[in-house]
């Protein structure tokens, strides 16, 4: 474990995901009683419970919330798709910004169906970034897209490295859109040192890009449909700590956010399961 432990443990985040099997009011709890002070939301539990009740229960639990997933699916083609999409993403902006947090998680959308055009869809996605771009920037709140691992392009998102990512958030000021550093999504890619470093910035007119770094291991085999298979801290392959010096190089002091979709965790004891996320936390990324 570094000798910056304990600041770093200030700054870790828990994902609402991750312990899918709380309640909004009990998250809140458990996070507050195990010293935990950030937590990622998601918009559909906030919603039920209610965006002003969220925020307000979050604020007296003494937590912030550090980041609200999830905006994006910009890639239609049907006009009548995506202007109900730039919709959608507005109210995910007045959300963050009602919840108090600065960063809107943006997964950017899949292949329409038919397409075979990854350069056309990418496209799209940029044009969405730069109509939502000032919206966003007037409330305090970042677009922040996030890379998926590239067996997820056809389906779910056709930004599958940093450098992509990099390339569409650079054509727009860096306050109005950043981008997500997911261990899960870019642990394989022999680039995301280098592109960590250019994210990190230079100077006033360049400034950093990492708007949210998040953090899951990698482990095999990968579960039908791939999207629940994340893997614990220090179960997998993925050398966390090497990501943590990585950011923190390119001056990124932001939370550290725990983001497990995983059903074995979900099926335990969630007191349990964020005990164990805090010691594995300080163990791997410490």
């Amino acid at each position: 474990m570094s000798d910056d432990a304990p600041s770093l443990l200030d700054r870790l985040s828990l994902n609402q995901q991750t312990l899918r099997q709380w309640s909004l009011p009990e998250l809140a709890d458990g996070c507050a009683r195990a010293g935990v002070r950030g937590v990622g939301l998601w918009r559909a539990p906030v919603q039920e419970y209610g965006v002003a009740a969220a925020a307000r229960l979050v604020r007296d639990a003494g937590l912030r919330v550090t980041s609200l997933c999830r905006g994006g699916f910009f890639t239609a083609l049907d006009p009548g798709e995506r202007a109900a999409a730039l919709d959608d993403n507005r109210a995910a902006v007045d959300e963050a910004a009602a919840l108090g947090t600065n960063t809107l998680v943006l997964v950017s959308g899949g292949l329409p169906a038919g397409s075979r055009d990854l350069p056309g869809a990418r496209e799209r996605v940029a044009d969405a970034l730069g109509e939502l771009g000032p919206y966003a920037a007037e409330r305090g709140v970042r677009l922040a897209v996030e890379p998926l691992h590239p067996m997820y392009a056809a389906d779910r998102c056709v930004v599958s490295t940093l450098a992509q990512a990099l390339d569409l958030a650079e054509r727009f000021p860096a306050g109005q859109v950043g981008v997500v550093v997911d261990t899960y999504h870019l642990w394989w890619d022999d680039t995301v040192g280098t592109q960590i470093g250019r994210a990190g910035g230079t100077g006033k007119e360049n400034g950093s890009r990492i708007a949210a770094f998040q953090l899951a291991d990698w482990v095999t085999p990968l579960p039908a449909g791939v999207l629940l298979g994340r893997g614990q801290l220090g179960d997998g392959v993925v050398d966390l700590r090497w990501f943590r010096q990585r950011v923190e190089t390119a001056g990124y002091r932001g939370p550290v956010e725990v983001e497990i979709f995983n059903p074995a965790l979900w099926a335990r004891d969630g007191t349990e399961v964020l005990a164990e996320i805090v010691d594995r936390f300080l163990t791997h990324v410490g």
